[in-house]
């Protein structure tokens, strides 16, 4: 928002220069970028955060100001001169839709005479980027400037039946705005009608039939309240932010409306001539109470360790336009001005204080605590689960909880099938493509993997821990389950490696998910050949532990590759892993070291391709041979020699014994019944 320096003086009669104030504002949280000299003036750019609406004028930077130099603010004085008749005699106002507009104020000055404004209104409205039009409607801007109420001006005499009725659009409704645009309305848009005909679309802008003209004479001055939601939801669907819009969907004061109306009425009458209605027709039907809310001085000190007088702090909020209702040795109460929407509580106020006390004075200290601190019983694990997918090269992303729709990807067990009963959506989105609460960790992790390749990062290893949510019945609380995703793609880089040794693979994927359970203490996984809707058939499998699925794991399928544009396999993985932390712990058993060597014996089998590695070791440990150690996965080898729909498997058999060396003739009583059931369980056939 532009504030002009010159303004400002007259209204603070401020001693500072354009400079300084452009520090002290930013110092109370009035963000000033830029400071620009125009025309014998200067122009502060100010941020103005979106709860303040207040401050989106003159007049509210100019109380910031006057609590800054301790002085006060002169308030822009009115006076409207011979005024005769009444409003109601001349035009009539009905409000059909009170939610939406609560205050609707209309006043009458006759016998205007339209034509340009003084050259010191013309420099101050271009001062601030504010083309001129005429005098009346360059009143109701410069008002809107001042005070930051947006005002609006109708040609009386074409407002049919000189009513005015406040009331939603009705279906294939229309209006021509100020702009020229012909624009469509629904039946949730607010507008301002005639007797006939929408003649402005309510708090954003007028139309083109009412709009003043050189023939003009008698013109119906609108001061009105609106619903802020109402005009954001207006302004958004018509593609049309004004100056109005923007404050109103900030929030007006409601209090505010006959002052801003008096302002303007008098201007007009004192520059356009004309005569004023004596009173205005002013629709007010609920008024809103006033806020009441009490501070406690040494909370200030408690919150924010500033030690701020009671004197001072109450000089603060009288400035800012807090009025002292009740003084109490422990107890403050104020009441809030109507301008301040974003007040409720004790620590708003006592925000207040602080801002103008200085931030940059709130010293920096660890909150007092009398126990002793601890990690959440799950935290060991997951600092392991993060210690050992580092170490394998991964690293962690963090991204959003929110993600646009998508129905390309399976969801984790626990939440079941993805569908619009069950998506937890938000009423007001930041950005339009994040309105949803993700359900799964793998769109924001495959953002990543792209945002890394199109930076020219083609081998990646990522994995993120971070929460899914998923509707729960009506009046609660989403459910929340913790997941782990992992992906992965390009090559594998070894350590001081410019160039990878070779590509990235299902069984890297696997092995990484497999040492992260492993560094936390946990039963492994088993893993088995399933359809996934994201995964490509035949490269996919189901992640599962003691029967129970867990999640899933495999290469990304081509029809979501291509929507990510990637050009290179793409290996990912989720799993629940709420699910997995509540796995018991296996217990650390720890025993001497062997005494005597061990016998190995590899064997390569012949079977069908459709038998899985876990399914032989599993059998071997079910055959329990005595001196047994363990068997290991060797490898694999299809090709010449090798049966269509068969391969070669090659194991590792280890034998041992506590109190001897075994012999040959031992081990082999030992190891070929082994086999032999092997052979008969698999149809299989030593090699």
């Amino acid at each position: 928002m532009l504030i002009s320096y010159n303004w400002l003086r007259e209204l603070t009669d401020t001693k500072l220069s354009p400079q300084e104030l452009r520090e002290r504002l930013t110092n109370v949280g009035l963000a000033v970028d830029a400071v620009e000299e125009r025309d014998a003036d200067y122009v502060l750019d100010v941020e103005v955060p979106s709860n303040r609406g207040d401050c989106l004028s003159h007049v509210g930077i100019a109380r910031e100001l006057a609590v800054i130099e301790n002085a006060g603010v002169q308030s822009p004085k009115s006076q409207i001169e011979n005024a005769n008749g009444k409003t109601s005699d001349f035009a009539s106002v009905e409000i059909r839709d009170p939610d939406l507009c609560p205050r609707y104020a209309a006043r009458i000055v006759r016998g205007v005479k339209i034509a340009p404004s003084p050259e010191w209104l013309r420099k101050r409205l271009e001062v601030l980027g504010q083309r001129p039009i005429n005098n009346v409607a360059d009143i109701t801007n410069y008002v809107l400037h001042e005070l930051g109420q947006p005002l609006h001006a109708f040609d009386l005499a074409k407002l049919t039946e000189s009513r005015i009725i406040v009331r939603c659009a009705e279906k294939d409704e229309t209006i021509t705005t100020l702009d020229g645009v012909e624009r469509n309305l629904d039946k949730e848009m607010l507008v301002i009608a005639d007797a006939r005909r929408p003649v402005a679309v309510a708090g954003v802008m007028g139309g083109e039939d009412s709009e003043i003209s050189n023939a003009t004479t008698d013109v119906l001055i609108e001061s009105a309240y609106f619903d802020p939601a109402s005009v954001r939801r207006t302004a958004k669907l018509l593609g049309l932010h004004t100056e109005a819009s923007h404050r109103f969907e900030r929030g007006t004061d409601p209090e505010g409306v006959s002052q801003a109306q008096e302002r303007c009425v008098a201007l007009i009458c004192e520059i356009a001539g004309g005569v004023a209605t004596e009173d205005a027709l002013d629709v007010y039907p609920t008024r809103k109470d006033k806020k009441i809310v009490s501070i406690r001085p040494e909370r200030v000190e408690a919150i924010t360790s500033l030690s701020v007088p009671t004197a001072e702090s109450v000089r603060i909020l009288k400035s800012l336009g807090f009025s002292l209702s009740e003084e109490a040795s422990a107890r403050l109460t104020f009441t809030v001005p109507s301008w301040r929407h974003d007040v409720a509580i004790e620590e708003d106020l006592i925000e207040e204080v602080a801002r103008h006390t200085g931030y940059d004075r709130i010293g920096t200290e660890l909150p007092p605590s009398s126990l002793s601190g601890e990690y959440h019983s799950r935290e060991r694990h997951k600092r392991a689960l993060r210690r050992s997918l580092s170490a394998l090269g991964f690293d962690e992303a963090i991204n959003l909880s929110f993600i646009e729709l998508t129905n390309d990807f399976d969801l984790i067990p626990e939440f079941g099938g993805l569908s619009e009963d069950n998506l937890v959506t938000l009423t007001n989105p930041i950005v339009e493509e994040a309105s949803r609460m993700r359900q799964t960790l793998l769109p924001g992790l495959l953002n990543s993997i792209r945002h890394n390749i199109n930076h020219g990062i083609r081998d990646v290893c990522l994995f993120e821990l971070g929460r899914l949510f998923v509707a729960n019945e009506p009046g609660q609380l989403p459910r929340e389950r913790e997941a782990l995703a992992l992906a992965a793609t390009g090559g594998a880089v070894a350590a001081d490696r410019a160039q990878a040794d070779r590509e990235l693979d299902f069984f890297d994927l696997k092995g990484a998910l497999e040492a992260g359970v492993t560094a936390m203490n946990l039963p492994p996984l088993d893993f088995a050949s399933a359809e996934v809707i994201h995964l490509q058939p035949g490269q996919a499998a189901e992640i599962s532990f003691n029967g129970v699925r867990v999640g899933s794991i495999g290469r990304l399928a081509e029809t979501i590759a291509g929507q990510f544009k990637f050009r290179q396999p793409i290996f990912i993985a989720e799993v629940d892993l709420t699910t997995l932390l509540e796995i018991e712990e296996l217990p650390v058993l720890y025993s001497p070291l062997p005494r005597f060597p061990s016998i190995l014996r590899d064997v390569s089998l012949l079977l069908d391709r459709k038998i899985t590695v876990a399914e032989l070791l599993r059998a071997v440990h079910d055959q329990k041979v005595e001196h047994f150690v363990g068997a290991k996965f060797v490898g694999t080898y299809e090709g010449e020699g090798i049966p269509e729909g068969k391969r070669s498997v090659t194991l590792r058999f280890e034998y041992r014994a506590d109190d001897r060396t075994l012999r040959d003739e031992e081990v082999d009583e030992l190891h070929w019944p082994l086999v032999k059931a092997l052979q008969e369980n698999f149809n299989a056939e030593v090699r």
